[in-house]
């Protein structure tokens, strides 16, 4: 049996109050009337509302005002607005504002009902479509994190199971470009709280003043340019997830003021004199060492404590390298798709310098090299002298070096002709086997370039 849904009619003249009524009535809907924007507002603020047909013109308050509340007090409720001047700008403020529709008075009882029943359709439908996406196996998320290495399968461990602690700070510690957002996303997605709001903030990103209003929002008037209120990033995340990405860089007076919210759960907007009470698990994420930071003076040692109730060490790639093979190939698969490509794989060659190389900014670095290489990369596989110079050079000195070490002759003559090599090959197939081109790339004489390709045999299907 499908559940009545609750209407309710605000606007200031009876006749037209009533013939909706009449109308709603008809089609079976709960239906509840006021006549202004203070009664409209505490009605939804006390009761359970599907859908509102709001007059913009009444007595009391505007109705874009009466709006802009309606979707504090409810962001899901669906608003049709009405207006009895044709207003377009009122209307289009309306919609951006979160309204469904808007009608044109006089209006026609037919197109009423219509635009109502489409309106709940749609809200059924999106609920509908919510309920199913929480219902998929959540254990989807993990999948993201891509590695089976030691390391990454102890991190899944753990991310399984802080998430069913749905409440406990998370403190997540890594190196810059390691995927500490992504373990954040997984927690979440884990958890009890994975059907409400996973909003982030990166700390280090806005300057300190207005960071405190990001977080915390503000009422109207409570400085120059409050013009209207504000709902702070911790307010949208009642009920679900805050990630503080990049904790480290919070000034100390803010860092007080975010302590105060986790031990009394109680926040307060700026310019407010009233405290909302809060339920929401805030994960914070810092590539710093935070004790270092004690030391200095830069980083509370009670805030810490507080975060780190739960703690997560995610390893840098170099310390993941066994995991390096896979995540090349899921990044090509990534970027095949993305670009339309059909690249096959890395060739051996490739791989090992791939693998062998430190990758100091992590899985981000390695992401966007793979990425770089798809969108020039022409052909089905990724050979060694299609990765970045950088990584060629690294490899280079790396061979020389253990050569070197290893030697007990120190064969320098063959390590500089090696590396000599591999730089012609490299500059030769880049230039498109063109003997001009490569030696103005190594800017060396083209006849010293053509002499050191018959003299290492390069010459190979030379046009």
């Amino acid at each position: 049996m499908t559940e009545r849904k609750n209407i309710l009619i605000v606007d200031d003249e009876e006749f037209i109050r009533l013939t909706l009524k009449q109308l709603f009535v008809e089609e079976n809907y709960h239906v509840h009337m006021v006549d202004n924007g203070t009664d409209a507002i505490k009605f939804v603020k006390d009761n359970e509302v599907d859908l509102a047909l709001l007059d913009i013109n009444l007595p009391d308050i505007n109705g874009i005002d009466v709006l802009k509340e309606f979707k504090l007090l409810n962001p899901d409720l669906l608003v049709i607005v009405a207006t009895g001047y044709a207003s377009v700008d009122s209307a289009i403020e309306a919609l951006k504002l979160g309204a469904y529709d808007y009608i044109k008075k006089p209006f026609k009882a037919d197109a009423i009902k219509l635009i109502t029943r489409l309106a709940l359709e749609t809200q059924t439908l999106k609920k509908t479509v919510q309920q199913l996406r929480a219902s998929r196996p959540k254990l989807s998320s993990l999948d993201t994190i891509i590695g089976k290495s030691e390391n990454v399968l102890h991190m899944k461990h753990q991310i399984e199971e802080f998430a069913k602690v749905g409440s406990e700070t998370v403190l997540i510690t890594g190196e810059s470009g390691s995927g500490k957002e992504l373990i954040a996303q997984a927690l979440h997605s884990l958890s009890p709280r994975s059907e409400n709001e996973f909003v982030e903030i990166n700390c280090a990103s806005i300057p300190a003043n207005l960071l405190e209003s990001e977080l915390f929002g503000y009422e109207k008037g409570a400085f120059t340019d409050a013009k209207e209120r504000k709902i702070g990033l911790i307010e949208k995340a009642i009920g679900g997830t805050l990630f503080l990405d990049e904790i480290g860089e919070m000034g100390l007076q803010l860092q007080a003021s975010l302590l105060r919210i986790i031990e009394n759960k109680k926040l307060r907007r700026l310019g407010s004199t009233e405290d909302i009470d809060i339920d929401v698990r805030i994960i914070a994420a810092t590539n710093r060492n935070l004790k270092d930071a004690i030391e200095s003076k830069e980083f509370r040692s009670d805030l810490y404590y507080r975060l780190n109730v739960l703690s997560i060490q995610v390893p840098s790639l170099k310390e993941r390298s066994d995991d390096i093979p896979i995540l090349v190939e899921h990044f090509i698969d990534h970027f095949n798709s993305k670009f339309n490509k059909k690249i096959l794989k890395c060739s051996e060659d490739a791989l090992s310098i791939l693998t062998k190389y430190d990758w100091p900014g992590n899985i981000r670095e390695l992401k966007n090299t793979i990425e770089r290489i798809c969108i020039l990369h022409k052909g089905d596989i990724i050979e060694a002298h299609h990765l970045p110079e950088d990584l060629l050079f690294h490899h280079a000195e790396e061979n020389n070096s253990s050569e070197i070490e290893g030697s007990d002759e120190f064969a320098f003559e063959e390590i500089l002709r090696n590396t000599e090599i591999q730089l012609l090959k490299k500059a030769y197939l880049q230039s498109g086997k063109n003997s001009s081109k490569a030696a103005r790339l190594l800017k060396i004489p083209r006849e010293t370039f053509r002499y050191k390709l018959s003299k290492y045999n390069l010459e190979n299907g030379e046009n």
